[in-house]
C-alpha cells in the first residue's frame, strides 16, 4: 500500500509539473491532483526536494519500461514509438521532464537526481544495443539519447516546422543506432 501511494503521488507530481510548471509544484497541489487528503504528500515526501526526486525516479522508471524490448522490431522502431508517445499520449511526462531540467539549473541537488535517472535510461538503451551486437554500445547510447533529446525539444517547440511522423523519427534514429 505504501509503495502504491508513493507511486500515485509521484504520478500526480509529474502531472502537476506538466500542467502548472515548477512553481506550481507544491505538496498541496499534488494532494489535490492525486485526490488525496491534504497532508498526504508531505507525509510520504517531507520536503520539496523529496517530491522532486520522486518525480524524477518515476519518470526514469516509466522511461526504462518504455525502452525495454516491447516488440520484436528494431531498436529504432521501439525508440520512435517511445518518442511518438511522448509527443502525444504521454506529453505530460515530457513536459514534466523539461520542467525538472530547467529547475535543475537553479537547484544543483536536482541535477544529481536527473543524472541518476538518465543513467538508468542509458543503461536500458545500452542493453538493447548490446543484445543486437552493436560495437561501442555506451557511445551509441549516449549519442542516441542526445539525438532523442534534440528531436523531442524540436518537436515539442515546433522549431523545425511540421512535426515529424513516427516513420520519419524511426528513419532518423535508424541512421544512428543501425537499421538492424
Amino acid at each position: 500500500m505504501v509503495t502504491e501511494r508513493r507511486t500515485v503521488i509521484a504520478d500526480a507530481a509529474i502531472t502537476t509539473l506538466a500542467r502548472a510548471g515548477g512553481r506550481g509544484l507544491t505538496h498541496r497541489a499534488v494532494d489535490r491532483q492525486a485526490g488525496l487528503p491534504m497532508g498526504s504528500t508531505s507525509y510520504y515526501f517531507r520536503t520539496r526536494a523529496d517530491l522532486l526526486r520522486a518525480a524524477v525516479d518515476r519518470l526514469a522508471e516509466l522511461d526504462e519500461a518504455a525502452i525495454a524490448p516491447a516488440t520484436a522490431g528494431t531498436l529504432a522502431a521501439d525508440l520512435a514509438r517511445v518518442l511518438d508517445r511522448l509527443l502525444g499520449a504521454d506529453r505530460e511526462r515530457l513536459l514534466a521532464r523539461y520542467e525538472l531540467a530547467l529547475e535543475s539549473v537553479r537547484r544543483p541537488e536536482l541535477r544529481g537526481f536527473l543524472a541518476a535517472g538518465t543513467h538508468r535510461v542509458r543503461g536500458a538503451v545500452e542493453q538493447r544495443l548490446r543484445e543486437r551486437g552493436v560495437t561501442s554500445p555506451r557511445e551509441v547510447a549516449d549519442a542516441a539519447l542526445a539525438l532523442i533529446d534534440g528531436l523531442l525539444l524540436a518537436e515539442l517547440t515546433a522549431t523545425e516546422g511540421q512535426q515529424r511522423g513516427r516513420a520519419e523519427l524511426e528513419g532518423t534514429l535508424a541512421r544512428l543506432v543501425g537499421a538492424e
